[in-house]
């Protein structure tokens, strides 16, 4: 049978234009999604499959199909309801998963036949057999956490487009509980599990892409474990974008010496806030904002580039915390970063306190999303000075005259370490797409 899995475009769910030129930049791909390629992978043979990422892709519903399969975030799902409202007013079977549906089932079982709750790898293949028995059941949702000892890899060449950097995964799950963390809406996304080296180092093999990232939660929460995988990785002649914990990094800079010799290029770090009651209010108290400098500067010193993600709209925020931001990350010389405001994910803690305070203003799931919509009532900002606080901030922070001071900070790291693509995409590309898609 033909399987069609579709990636939802949040833009398109209130009509936002996108013009040919967005389109054509959705077929540039950094970082593919390995969902719907990890369920490509333990589909049959027998069956075809297509897969549409409505950015660079239109949707013909009057494609031939026998099953669709939508996979949406919350601020996608409204979108991905619309295609499946659709697709099931022309008489097709439609499937609907992700972290979105996970935590509210309910509402996806309105415009789904089917919906899959948490982790599909091994439920999947029960699923298509469900569907050609012309038996599939309202809800699919796997019980144990699937074993990631032999796991499958993931089917790459089901991704159109041309694919810059891609991505790998060497375990998953969180044992942290940050309030705003989405992780938390898979059943399974407090346990921690990992895949074997060896079968890691096999399929990074595979990647023909030269610059890989690695879709952990994080790579500080076994040390021994990234160590040895860090040792394996150096045979692989690959570079690597990495993602952990900063005061973890600042204590093991052991850690920092082998993620460089493993061809570590970036360390992503989860800053969140330079305010340590903002971090404790939402138990990211993993963090220690005294040791932020300390620890960028152990990282840049072996030659590789740090990349923070910042948010803001805690309670314990006032005005100044956008200027101390934007201190921190001159003096860090943080070399990039993405800033996003505080938003109630459905699932997460914060969703659940925000409601029983009745601080969430509308639940038009397309406005959540990380930036350029407000959806809670701040203790310390009105909507319009809080995005006015952000404005200013992106604009300063993307202004030429910052570019033009993170380019020499990053070519100070050595000029053989200098990724221009990377530094392209983190500085060009995303002033364009801030700026543009936020009226900024």
């Amino acid at each position: 049978m033909k399987i069609l899995f579709i990636h939802p475009n949040p833009d398109l769910s209130y009509n936002k234009p996108f013009s040919f030129f967005e389109r054509l930049g959705g077929k540039i791909i950094i970082c593919p999604r390995l969902a719907f390629p990890m369920l490509a992978s333990v589909t049959s043979e027998k069956h075809s499959i297509k897969l549409i990422d409505e950015k660079s892709n239109k949707i013909n519903f009057s494609t031939k199909c026998d099953l669709v399969c939508i996979s949406a975030m919350t601020n996608e799902i409204t979108r991905g309801y619309q295609i499946a409202d659709e697709f099931r007013r022309r008489g097709k079977k439609v499937v609907i998963g992700g972290c979105h549906v996970s935590a509210l089932p309910e509402e996806g079982k309105k415009h789904a036949d089917s919906i899959v709750i948490g982790e599909a790898e091994h439920i999947w293949p029960q699923v298509i057999e469900d569907f050609e028995n012309n038996n599939l059941k309202p809800i699919y949702f796997d019980k144990n956490p699937p074993d990631m000892k032999n796991f499958p890899i993931p089917k790459r060449n089901i991704v159109n487009g041309l694919i810059m950097i891609n991505g790998v995964q060497s375990s998953r799950g969180c044992p942290n509980h940050c309030k705003y963390c989405y992780v938390g809406n898979s059943p399974h996304g407090r346990i921690y599990r990992k895949r074997t080296i060896e079968e890691v180092i096999e399929e990074i093999k595979k990647i023909k892409q030269k610059i890989i990232v690695f879709y952990d939660t994080s790579l500080t929460i076994d040390l021994n474990y990234t160590k040895n995988l860090c040792k394996a990785l150096k045979k692989t002649n690959k570079k690597f974008i990495f993602l952990g914990n900063i005061d973890i990094l600042n204590r093991n800079e052991e850690l920092i010496k082998l993620s460089k010799e493993a061809g570590c290029i970036q360390w992503n770090i989860g800053f969140e806030s330079v305010s340590q009651k903002s971090l404790d209010e939402v138990n990211k108290n993993s963090n220690t904002v005294e040791n932020y400098i300390e620890a960028v500067k152990k990282i840049h010193n072996y030659g590789m580039y740090v990349h923070g993600f910042f948010m803001f709209g805690f309670d314990h925020d006032s005005k100044k915390i956008f200027n101390d931001t934007m201190d921190f990350i001159r003096n860090a010389e943080i070399d990039s970063a993405d800033f996003s405001t505080l938003t109630p994910f459905p699932g997460t803690p914060v969703f659940d306190e925000m409601e029983k305070q009745n601080r969430i203003y509308t639940k038009d799931w397309s406005k959540y999303h990380y930036q350029g919509n407000i959806v809670i009532k701040h203790n310390n900002f009105t909507v319009e000075d809080l995005n006015l606080e952000m404005k200013t901030l992106l604009k300063k922070y993307y202004s030429y005259p910052e570019i033009k001071y993170r380019l020499k900070n990053s070519l100070k790291r050595g000029f053989f370490n200098f990724h221009p693509f990377l530094f392209i995409v983190d500085n060009i590309f995303t002033k364009y797409y801030v700026m543009k898609n936020l009226d900024y």
